[in-house]
């Protein structure tokens, strides 16, 4: 009864909780943003500010599977493995292994993959999320191990996109190579109603930990950092796990969320129903929120893994080790603490700051001169409010430094909220920076009081009782002369000015 067939088969929620326990286990990719690939001198596509958008323009022999080309470590992804395991409470092994994992790779010319498997370099970890009513649970990690990443394949012809159907297969080998961190954790038990919400908040604390050790950008939306997500469920009292699903490559916050709940969901239906869950990798669809079935779920055995033979082990030196463990920065829930306490929100706040996933954004917002106050406003308001709309993370909408750059026109009194809010809407449009679409709609705040004043004079002669109003002390009249101005002015001109004016004029 899995698969595409009852895909949309759902128990709800709390009924399935009441039946059954959910068992959850999570493997994050993160994409490190080293200067060259893993195993490769070809420039990197997941470093900072590279443009990899010509296909098989980031490529060299070893990328391609070329005859006679040898492997080499990249030293940096090592140093940078290490500290990620060090910032995940694992141990470094004093000595790891590469092994190929074969499978067939179209879009990896040497038809395996270089990663490792019996010999991480760390293992036996924890990390301690924070949910979103402030309390924490902690998630345990089994391994943190290095490997390549895969190229990308485009595939021409059908509806779908997929290769069912497709005329033909276009290969890019920009990513193929790229250095990854697989982070694997354990089973986590005991998750229970809040299943969802911990797989959300262990991404976000992954995804927290990489920026903050500036290994990778991160960014889910472009890839640099995916989730898979394995979900079971076993009936309530039986000790044996249930089969498990995997759903891949799922590529933001809000879907890593949604993605376990519609597993849980799914999987209830069809055990309830006397079916039977099937062991295999799924698609997690955005569009629709729903999973579909993927490809059968491979153990180690069918890999075939061996020891890569062109490579010699890794072995850092204790002085390294504890080199990189001294630089570690605070971890995710100390750096939130002194964050709220450096910008002087509340609890309630801060937590709907968290809550939303904008934390990242919002701090670097102020590193680019916001303040926090308006930075707040900004993401927890219109960004958050069109984000929900499109049912996507605030985060992808806008960049944090167009952010700076829309409050700074606001503070410095080129525009108001309500221009700032059309100008908002252009950048995230793509018309270019706040700048650029002010000039280009010309919604700039017209600071001019001539001609103001003489917006002013025909809206008072046009009406002569609010004017004498206004000269009897009615001052609260001067609202219709005020709306008749920005009427006049597009919206334009600052309100506060305006209505200065306005009692001035009838004065005179």
């Amino acid at each position: 009864m899995a698969g595409a067939s009852t895909k949309d088969v759902l128990m709800d929620f709390d009924e399935a909780l009441e039946r059954f326990e959910p068992v959850l286990g999570f493997e994050v990719h993160v994409e490190l943003s080293t200067a060259t690939k893993m195993f490769s001198a070809a420039p990197n596509p997941a470093a900072p500010g590279a443009d990899s958008t010509v296909p098989n323009s980031f490529v060299a022999p070893v990328d391609m599977g070329l005859p006679g080309a040898l492997p080499l470590v990249n030293a940096e992804a090592v140093r940078y493995s290490i500290s990620l395991g060090l910032a995940l409470g694992c141990s470094i092994a004093p000595s790891s292994r590469f092994a190929r994992k074969n499978y067939f790779y179209p879009d990896l010319g040497k038809n395996y993959q270089i990663s490792q498997y019996d010999e991480p370099i760390a293992f036996e970890g924890s990390v301690e999320v924070e949910l979103e009513d402030g309390t924490t649970w902690v998630v345990p990690i089994e391994r943190a191990h290095m490997e390549e990443d895969a190229g990308k394949l485009t595939h021409v012809g059908g509806a779908t996109g997929r290769i069912q159907g497709a005329d033909h297969s276009l290969v890019d080998y920009n990513r193929a190579g790229v250095p990854l961190v697989e982070i694997v954790t354990k089973p986590i038990f005991g998750a229970e109603h809040r299943a969802p919400e911990i797989g959300k908040a262990y991404v976000a604390t992954i995804r927290d930990i990489v920026r903050s050790l500036g290994i990778s950008e991160a960014r889910m939306e472009r890839g640099n950092l995916r989730c898979d997500a394995n979900v079971s469920l076993r009936p309530r009292g039986q000790e044996r796990l249930g089969t498990r699903t995997e759903t891949k490559n799922v590529n933001s916050l809000r879907s890593v969320e949604r993605a376990v709940r519609y597993e849980i969901q799914r999987q209830a239906a069809i055990l309830a129903a006397g079916g039977t869950i099937i062991q295999e990798t799924r698609h997690w669809h955005e569009d629709t929120g729903t999973t579909s079935a993927g490809r059968p779920k491979s153990d180690a055995d069918d890999y075939r893994y061996f020891p890569e033979p062109d490579l010699l082990p890794v072995e850092p030196s204790f002085a390294l080790i504890e080199e990189l463990r001294a630089a570690l920065p605070e971890s995710p829930v100390a750096f939130r603490k002194r964050l709220q306490a450096d910008y002087g929100f509340t609890d309630a706040e801060f937590r709907d700051i968290v809550n939303a996933g904008v934390l990242a954004e919002l701090e670097e917002t102020v590193a680019k001169g916001a303040a926090p106050a308006q930075a707040r406003k900004w993401w927890l308001g219109e960004i958050l409010r069109i984000a929900n709309a499109r049912g996507v993370d605030a985060g992808t909408l806008v960049s944090p430094l167009h952010v700076s750059e829309l409050i700074a026109l606001v503070e410095n009194g080129d525009l108001t909220d309500r221009l700032a809010r059309q100008v908002l809407e252009g950048v995230i449009a793509g018309e270019g920076s706040p700048e650029a679409v002010v000039a280009a709609r010309g919604l700039k705040v017209v600071s001019d009081d001539s001609a103001l004043i003489a917006a002013i004079d025909t809206a008072l002669a046009s009406q002569p009782d609010v004017l004498q109003k206004i000269k009897d002390g009615k001052v609260q009249a001067a609202g219709a002369v005020i709306g008749a101005v920005m009427k006049a002015m597009r919206g334009q001109a600052d309100a506060a000015r305006v209505r200065e004016l306005v009692l001035e004029r009838a004065q005179s």
